[in-house]
């Protein structure tokens, strides 16, 4: 283990830390040396001694010695040359790494000495750069003492702004927290957050949704905090519960054949409609029925609806969100055109 020193490791430290870091300037040809250069010398000593300002050390490690800790927010095993492709390209080119992860020092395990709380994506592609292409580069960190409740908000505040963690995932993260750190209190973990308690309580709400709902989508990372606002509602509803999770099993048939096929997963906004549909529909279409009526594709999915109006008319709506073929769409058409209408 070695560390950097001088005036790199003053500006990489003045980067990350949460509290000032000073360097001693190099005294100028006017700078006056003596009583009072020493002077100011023992002031600063006097104030970092105090806490008024925390020196950084920065140390570049084997990252094999770095595991993740067990609460990090980032799915390690989803990383990737992809996920990280930007991360890895200026690793290549500066020949080392620009910001230093966070982490704290693990005892009693002889197979590590830190978990990484903030710096996955870093960890990741230092390690690949080292194993499979053979590069001298090492693993730059911070260590900090850092109890869970610290970690967890340091590794949120960094990591809440990126869109390669989901909505889900982070909503998951939440939900553990708000039990082990808030006392299961959802406005003291917005306070300590520093987050409007209406934002994180629709994570909390995408954290709670049905199984069957999640894998509806597909893909977890379409799923997003703002689709609760429509969802919550219609499973809320008991009326309408099972009628959505009927639906979404049904999606998750759909979405598991598209992975077979190699075809990407529904879109979220088509996935969200047919659950909506899911909700207005009756037990099936029924000719001369007064109330109206959802006519589905031999798949199960809903194309469109029958709402009977006076004067012997009606109003058909589509569900353009349906997974269905247009195929579909114009033969229960002509279906239900020659049940309304068995004169001709």
């Amino acid at each position: 283990m070695s560390t950097i020193s001088g005036k790199n490791r003053s500006i990489l430290a003045g980067l990350v830390a949460d509290g000032p870091v000073t360097e001693t300037p190099k005294p100028s040809p006017r700078e006056p040396v003596g009583p009072d250069r020493l002077s100011t010398r023992l002031s600063g000593l006097a104030r970092v001694t105090s806490g008024d300002i925390r020196e950084k050390t920065l140390q570049l490690v084997d990252p094999a010695r770095c595991r993740m800790w067990d609460r990090h927010n980032r799915r390690y095993e989803l990383l990737s040359e992809a996920s990280c492709e930007d991360l890895l390209e200026s690793l290549r080119a500066q020949g080392e790494q620009e910001f230093p992860a966070i982490v704290r020092r693990i005892a009693n395990d002889p197979d590590f000495d830190f978990e990484v709380i903030c710096g996955a994506r870093r960890h990741w592609s230092v390690s690949y750069l080292r194993r499979v292409e053979h590069r001298d580069i090492k693993f730059l960190i911070e260590e900090r003492d850092l109890s869970d409740e610290a970690a967890f908000r340091l590794s949120d505040l960094e990591n809440r702004s990126r869109k390669d963690i989901s909505d889900y995932e982070r909503a998951l993260d939440y939900q553990q927290a708000v039990t082990t750190y808030y006392g299961g209190i959802a406005r003291r973990m917005a306070e300590r957050l520093e987050v409007r308690e209406a934002w994180l309580s629709r994570f909390l709400d995408l954290a709670k949704l049905p199984d069957p709902v999640v894998q509806a989508f597909g893909d977890v990372r379409q799923l997003r905090e703002n689709h609760t606002r429509v969802l919550k509602p219609l499973l809320y509803d008991p009326a309408h519960r099972d009628r959505v999770l009927t639906e979404a099993q049904r999606l998750v048939g759909v979405q598991t054949q598209r992975r077979a096929l190699g075809q990407p997963a529904l879109e979220a906004a088509k996935v969200i409609a047919s659950l909506r549909a899911a909700t207005q529909a009756d037990t099936g279409f029924v000719p001369g029925r007064a109330s109206s009526s959802v006519v589905s594709a031999p798949s199960g999915a809903p194309l469109f609806r029958i709402i009977p109006k006076a004067g012997n008319k009606a109003i058909l709506e589509l569900v353009l969100g349906s997974p269905a073929t247009n195929a579909d769409f114009q033969a229960a058409f002509e279906r239900a055109i020659h049940e309304l209408r068995p004169q001709e």
